[in-house]
């Protein structure tokens, strides 16, 4: 199937994209803060993946994946897709995402992966399951209600 902007358009709406700061990662941040994990670093260059969120002390890593280009199984389906490019881009970014979990853990940190689509719809959930790796790191961390 032919692109209907040129390589010039489509190069401008891909540029505009957001890949840091989107508004599923601020909610996630704000709760974060609310429920007083705090202490956390953002799209570090220097750890493998460069997470969104990164509690280094704890080696706890976070990622906030979008369920299109991650990949997510409820939403992406490759036989589905218009074309061999989309097919492809996706793939890799499934298989970085693998290799940085892989490196991650190698280096003995956990990685905690939440899909946009879940911190819209459950964000408290997000977040207990963030506050659960960073206890299990050590971090003390307020009581949950």
């Amino acid at each position: 199937m032919a692109d209907h902007l040129s390589k010039a358009g489509r190069s401008r709406n891909m540029a505009a994209i957001r890949s840091k700061d989107t508004k599923p990662e601020l909610a996630l941040r704000a709760a974060l803060r609310a429920a007083g994990a705090t202490g956390y670093r953002l799209h570090r260059k220097d750890i493998p993946g460069r997470p969104d969120v990164t509690f280094i002390r704890w080696r706890v890593a976070v990622f906030v994946d979008g369920v299109f280009w991650h990949g997510h199984p409820d939403y992406w389906d490759p036989a589905k897709a218009a074309s061999d490019y989309w097919r492809l881009k996706i793939a890799g970014n499934i298989e970085r995402d693998r290799a940085a979990d892989a490196a991650l853990a190698n280096l003995g940190w956990r990685v905690v992966r939440v899909w946009d689509i879940d911190v819209r719809e459950h964000l408290e959930e997000c977040v207990q399951e963030i506050m659960g790796a960073l206890r299990d790191a050590g971090k003390s961390l307020p009581p949950t209600e």
